[in-house]
Formats: structure tokens, C-alpha cells, sequence
């Protein structure tokens, strides 16, 4: 039995269990953007921009895990670079522009700023996988508000410019180590780092591209809503790998973190329902507004999934379902909201939610909900993590350390974009498509549509156009 254990086919720190649900998750959240939002966002758009978003989404992945193995995971997760002296905040700002790309660095044990009280017991490449498709969906949600309008090229510039200058920025912080981190600022996986980001960037980058055509804005009707319910499902379903997958162990937290983030979810779908019953115009439960509320749910518990019991959960949906729900009915009529087209509402589903997912953490995280370690005799490891909010602390320093963060993710994140768009304009002179191209969308822009007709699918000038057959 002993010469047995002593050939097992990988090293003895790492434990296969824990491997296998890492990979896992991180497959569901791959799933989430392809076909994930592919679809959902594809069946929102009008018609002729399925194809355009779809692309989109395909390439801004793609676009990301290159970035990611060149230099994107060192500088979010990797030793920091300390540009200042040690404890202040230049010091945890951002790690070392260095490739992941010898066999070593992809087959060692992991190593990481993100966990600083065990060690990871699987390798490096599946840390990095798995933090790549958190990377990799942020500028994708950021897309939905800027459909309809901006330059295929100006994306294929945005997404590796904006990865670089902003997300890994923010996920040193507030995950690999850095000074938000080191101060006591939590986020467990991504309210913050990932869909407040993405919220203000959808913001202030639908500012600078500016408006669809006004034809476009006044017939904004969904091209498909089973491929909404598609998406939408594989989304609340992925999301069981985003948080259940960030305790980066196969223990008793990821459960809870599943748990809650249905929960939480199911209580703001009902909750967005309910408000639109009783309290919009129409008085009328619609699918769309659902939708809205299961993603306020997903985002808004993303932030505490294992730091809130599910009493705390329900709370997470009913609260930021209903804030959001109100700023989307009245706040989007009120300037500045009001002048910036967000085509597909990132902004609140994304933005405000995830703000108000991070702030109850402040509030309602329960100091018995154990992530690593078993309070206890039967506990023999160098001791447990917990956060500890108001409700059950009595004290508001953890709200006041969400508060901060959330602050400069706001402010970082709006001046770090207006930048990347800016130099990306000036590079390519803009970054709106021409009119006559906004007109006829996916044809114009790919020579390909989502649903061709016999005659009209194909380029102009190809043979199979004017053949006798194709009448």
C-alpha cells in the first residue's frame, strides 16, 4: 500500500479532487460567455447585429486569453512589482509584465497573492485558466452597451488595451494581494473587480461612442427571446462555477456559495416580477424584466456568496433587485443617465448591482460562515477566514473597506476607460461604423446575417448570387 502511494501520477502537494472542481468551475464560466452571453446579448439586438455581437463576444474571448498568457495573469496575480515602499499603496498596485509560458510556470504548484493562508494544491495553469474566464466575460458584459454602433476594429483594440490598463489593475488590488486587499477589502468573487467594472465602463464608454441611430433606439425590440432564455439559463447555471469556484477548494464553502447564489437569484427574479406587477405602468410581469432581476440577483450576491447564510442571501436578491429596479424605472430618466444610450441596461444590472452586492457584504456577511477551516478540535490547520459585517460584528469597519474600494473601482475604472477609448479613437479615427453601414448593419460590416434569406444571405458579387438556380 505504501510503494502504491509513493507512484501516484502527480505531486503529492497536489489533490485531485480540488484540481477537478477548479477545472470544472472554470469550464461553467467559460460556458457563461460562449455561448453564454453569445446568445443572450445576440437575442437582444435587433436583427441585423446578431452576427456583429456574436462576434464580438467570440473574439473579445479569444483576445483575452492571449493577453492573459502574455502578460494579463502575472500582472493581476503574480508577484507585485512594489513601486513604492512596502504597505503603501503603490507598493500593492500591480504585478510584473513577465509571459506565462514555460512547462514550470504552467505545472507548479500555484502560487498567489489571492490566497495567503494555505497553499493552492493544484498547478498554476488551472489557477490561471480559471482566473482568465473571469477576465475574459468583464469586457464582454461592457459590450452590451455599445452595440449597435462601435467599430469592429475599435473592439479588437479596446478589449487587450482595456484587460491591460483597468481589470488587472483592480483584480491586483482587491485579489492578487495588493493594497485593497492588504487593508481588509473583500470580494469574493468579482461584484467588484468584475461587474462594477464592467458597469461604469459600459457608462462612460456608450458616452464617448455616443448614441445608436435614433431609427434603431425607437425599434430596439429583441430578435429572439428563446435565445434570451437560453443564454439567460446557462448564465444562472454557469454562475454555480463563478462563485462555487472561488474558495479555490472542493470543500464546504463552494456548496454554501452555490447555494446562496441561487438563492439570492431566485429571490430577485421574483422580487423584479412583483415590482413590475404592482408598481409599473403597464402592471404586467414580463419576461425581460425576469431577466433583469435573476442577473441583479447573480451579480449582487457574486461579492459575498460564502460570507452570507442564506437568510443573508434572500436579503442580497430582494435588496439589489429592488435598487435596481428603481434606478432603472426613474434614475435612467434623470441626467446624466438619461444622455448616455447603455443599449442593453449594463450600467444597472451590472453596475449598480454589483455596488450594492459589495456593500452588504459590510452589512450582512456572517462571521460564522467558515471559507477556509472548521472552527473546532477536529480543525488542525493554521486557522479559518471569515468576514464579519455589521448585522453580526457591530462594527462598521468592513463597510467602510467596501466603501473605499468601491470608490476607486469607480473612479479607476471611469478614467482608465475614457483613456483606452480616447487612444483608440485617435488611433483609428473613430469609433463609430458610417451611417450607411449603422443602416445595414451585419451585411455591411461581416457579409453575414443571422438568418439569411434564399437570395439576401450572400455577398452581392458572388457567383452563387446571380445563378440560375438561386431565384
Amino acid at each position: 500500500m505504501l510503494e502504491a502511494a509513493t507512484y501516484l501520477p502527480y505531486p503529492n502537494w497536489l489533490n485531485p479532487a480540488d484540481n477537478t472542481w477548479q477545472l470544472v468551475a472554470a469550464t461553467l464560466v467559460g460556458l457563461m460567455s460562449l455561448p453564454g452571453l453569445a446568445v443572450l446579448y445576440g437575442g437582444l439586438v435587433r436583427k441585423k447585429w446578431i452576427v456583429n455581437t456574436m462576434l464580438m463576444t467570440f473574439a473579445g474571448f479569444s483576445l483575452t486569453l492571449v493577453v492573459w498568457m502574455l502578460w494579463g495573469y502575472n500582472m493581476a496575480f503574480g508577484a507585485l512589482s512594489h513601486f513604492g515602499p512596502t504597505g503603501s499603496f503603490w507598493s500593492g498596485f500591480v504585478g510584473h509584465f513577465q509571459p506565462l509560458s514555460t512547462a514550470s510556470s504552467e505545472q507548479g504548484q500555484a502560487v498567489s497573492g489571492a490566497n495567503t493562508l494555505i497553499p493552492f494544491h493544484f498547478p498554476t495553469a488551472t489557477l490561471a485558466y480559471f482566473q482568465f474566464v473571469f477576465a475574459a466575460i468583464t469586457p464582454l458584459l461592457f459590450m452590451g452597451a455599445l452595440v449597435g454602433r462601435l467599430k469592429f476594429k475599435a473592439w479588437l483594440l479596446i478589449v487587450p488595451l482595456w484587460i491591460t490598463v483597468v481589470y488587472c489593475v483592480n483584480a491586483a488590488l482587491l485579489w492578487g494581494g495588493g493594497f485593497f486587499s492588504q487593508k481588509g477589502a473583500v470580494d469574493y468573487s468579482g461584484g467588484y473587480v468584475i461587474h462594477l467594472s464592467a458597469g461604469v465602463a459600459a457608462f462612460v464608454g456608450a458616452w464617448i461612442v455616443g448614441p445608436r441611430r435614433w431609427q434603431d433606439r425607437e425599434n430596439a425590440f429583441p430578435s429572439n427571446l428563446m435565445m434570451v432564455a437560453v443564454g439567460a439559463g446557462i448564465l444562472w447555471l454557469g454562475w454555480n462555477g463563478f462563485n462555487g469556484g472561488d474558495p479555490f477548494y472542493a470543500g464546504a464553502d463552494a456548496a454554501s456559495a452555490v447555494l446562496n447564489t441561487n438563492v439570492a437569484t431566485a429571490a430577485a427574479l421574483l422580487t423584479w416580477l412583483f415590482w413590475d406587477m404592482f408598481l409599473s405602468k403597464q402592471k404586467k410581469p414580463t419576461f425581460l424584466g425576469a431577466i433583469n432581476g435573476m442577473i441583479c440577483g447573480l451579480v449582487a450576491i457574486t461579492p459575498s456568496a460564502g460570507w452570507v447564510n442564506g437568510t443573508g442571501a434572500l436579503i442580497v436578491g430582494i435588496v439589489a433587485s429592488s435598487v435596481v429596479w428603481v434606478a432603472w424605472n426613474f434614475l435612467s430618466k434623470c441626467r446624466p443617465f438619461s444622455k448616455v444610450d447603455d443599449a442593453l441596461g449594463v450600467v444597472y444590472t451590472h453596475g449598480f448591482a454589483g455596488l450594492t452586492g459589495g456593500l452588504l457584504v459590510g452589512v450582512l456577511a456572517d462571521p460564522n460562515m467558515v471559507q477556509y477551516g472548521i472552527k473546532g478540535p477536529n480543525y488542525k490547520g493554521p486557522g479559518n477566514f471569515h468576514v464579519a459585517g455589521w448585522f453580526f460584528g457591530h462594527s462598521f469597519h468592513q463597510l467602510w473597506e467596501q466603501f473605499l474600494a468601491a470608490l476607486w473601482i469607480i473612479g479607476y475604472t471611469a478614467v482608465g476607460t475614457a483613456v483606452v477609448f480616447y487612444v483608440v479613437k485617435l488611433l483609428l479615427g473613430g469609433l463609430r461604423e458610417s451611417e450607411e453601414t449603422l443602416r445595414e448593419g451585419d451585411i455591411a460590416i461581416h457579409e453575414e446575417e443571422a438568418f439569411p434569406e434564399p437570395t439576401f444571405g450572400e455577398p452581392v458579387g458572388s457567383p452563387s448570387h446571380s445563378h440560375a438556380d438561386n431565384v
